[in-house]
């Protein structure tokens, strides 16, 4: 399994995924699910990709090759606009799917492949998408500024309670740690590295880059700090007045 994070603020957006792919007694596997395209000052994209695996790397592979060489139909540097480049993830997807997912599902797999897709093209604004399986997509708003990828459910509350638009970018990267430290707490199949992108509006250059493992100084500090506050507010709430 998997779990994939963005996070769409006034002040810029705030990508993170894990690592693992499998985990069990015997076969642990480690795939980075976060790629970056850009070309400082003119645009800077990010995607974050769960599902299967031979789909979503084949849409990078495409996307790579087209964004280095330049001139083809799949070309993000050609794009004009968040939403033509998020148009071009789309048919990639969507390519890929027609080519490969009639035998994948033949041979009893899921073909299902979902992407996080985010960023800015010089003179347009940052936005976030979601980009489903037949290559269709939805875009983050003020009251859904934010997606979640692969084992969503146990970092959900902390996001609901804390991600709005006047969150500061900072704050968002904070939340999205502590989604990630919640989500490996209950699930051992997500997992280190854990990849972090913060991007600030109009930068049109990514804005801080890292790749954290389980004992980076400041994320076991964070996982401790938050533990610990959880079990203050915890013990702070009166006990109900029920007969037993």
């Amino acid at each position: 399994m998997t779990y994939c994070v963005g996070i769409k603020v006034n002040d810029g957006l705030v990508f993170a995924s894990d690592s693992r792919t499998n985990a069990g007694v015997d076969l642990v596997s480690t795939f980075r699910k976060m790629f970056v395209f850009d070309r400082p000052g003119d645009r800077m994209f990010a995607l974050l990709t769960t599902g299967n695996l031979s789909v979503t790397q084949s849409v990078v592979s495409i996307l790579s090759q087209q964004f280095e060489s330049g001139g083809g139909m799949h070309d993000l540097m050609a794009a004009g606009s968040m939403f033509d480049a998020a148009c071009i993830v789309g048919n990639v997807m969507r390519e890929v799917q027609d080519r490969d997912g009639p035998a994948i599902r033949t041979a009893g797999v899921d073909s299902n492949a979902l992407v996080i897709f985010g960023g800015q093209v010089r003179g347009d604004r940052a936005r976030l998408y979601q980009i489903y399986t037949p290559g269709n997509f939805v875009e983050a708003t003020a009251e859904t500024p934010y997606f979640q990828n692969g084992e969503v459910k146990y970092g959900k509350p902390v996001l609901d309670r804390v991600i709005g638009p006047e969150t500061s970018l900072m704050d968002a990267a904070k939340c999205a740690l502590i989604s990630i430290d919640s989500t490996m707490r209950s699930n051992m199949t997500v997992g280190p590295p854990i990849d972090m992108l913060l991007y600030r509006t109009d930068a049109l250059a990514i804005g801080h880059r890292a790749s954290l493992e389980a004992d980076d100084p400041y994320f076991s500090a964070l996982s401790e700090k938050w533990s610990e506050s959880l079990n203050r507010a915890f013990l702070s709430v009166e006990d109900p007045d029920w007969p037993i």
